[in-house]
């Protein structure tokens, strides 16, 4: 319960960190794949559907628990993107995979893995010490 005696539901950061670290884990292993087969003729790049996909199910409304809480719609909180990229460019062989652009996705990997990491070590310190409090 809040401070108000409203029930505070149960915290779900921690499953949606694992959901994003298994959905970069696929994403890594996709790119490897691509850049692995970077010389092979007719072969087409492939990546995974962006991670705001598997929340779009799910929407994460803002909570509010005091009336002094500013109320924000929908369309003000979603900060999905909307344009997809294709692959830079096409060789005559037919492969589509162009080694920069998969360097690109790596580091994106990489840095939204490291932010996660960061993201729960935080969460993990804050329930710590609410805990010894």
């Amino acid at each position: 319960m809040d401070q108000n005696g409203a029930v505070v539901g149960p915290l779900y950061l921690f499953e949606l960190a694992s959901s994003q670290a298994r959905y970069l884990e696929l994403r890594q292993s996709t790119i490897a794949t691509n850049v692995a087969n970077a010389n092979t003729p007719g072969f087409k790049a492939r990546d995974v559907e962006p991670f705001n996909k598997v929340l779009d199910g799910m929407p994460v409304r803002l909570a509010t628990t005091s009336p002094s809480h500013m109320q924000l719609s929908a369309a003000e909180t979603d900060t999905r993107k909307i344009a997809k990229k294709d692959s830079w460019e096409v060789v005559h062989s037919g492969n589509s995979v162009s080694l920069e652009q998969e360097m690109i996705k790596g580091n994106d990997v990489n840095r939204d893995y490291s932010m996660n990491s960061a993201i729960v070590r935080s969460f993990h310190r804050m329930v710590l010490s609410s805990a010894k409090a």
